[in-house]
């Protein structure tokens, strides 16, 4: 395999790395700069610029609904984005009465966390079983 040339910013002694650039092309740009005559600014706090990306309307659907009305989500795996994306809908959609169906509810929402898929539902008031759908559920 060949190897890659290394960018211009590469060794900590290289005054790029030093001025903070990223990458050989900010040196390069930098470099030009200052050839010119022109002290760069590089990434100066006065310039930030803040701004909100445009919201984007979703859709959900879930795998199932009861005759009696209640949703059902059934899920193996329980994802930051699939949190996410459920608290969203409770927020925007309280009337709507979401449970989900885990294979597994004792497991942790993540490697780190001690959380489990349960502790998650209790905590934001979810409704949840193991499996299968709880008698009771069909009977309400």
């Amino acid at each position: 395999m060949a190897s890659r040339r290394p960018t211009r910013a590469t060794k900590p002694s290289d005054p790029g790395i030093k001025a903070g650039y990223r990458s050989g092309l900010e040196d390069l740009v930098a470099e030009q700069l200052v050839s010119l005559g022109i002290t760069p600014e590089y990434e100066d706090p006065s310039t930030v610029i803040r701004y909100t990306p445009p919201l984007k309307t979703r859709r959900y659907t879930p795998d199932f609904k009861l005759p009696n009305g209640i949703l059902i989500e059934t899920k193996g795996r329980f994802v930051t984005a699939d949190r996410q994306k459920h608290l969203h809908i409770k927020a925007e959609h309280p009337d709507k009465d979401i449970r989900f169906v885990f294979s597994r509810s004792s497991s942790r929402i993540s490697k780190l966390s001690n959380t489990t898929y349960a502790d998650w539902c209790r905590k934001h008031g979810f409704k949840f079983a193991d499996r299968r759908i709880p008698e009771e559920w069909l009977n309400e």
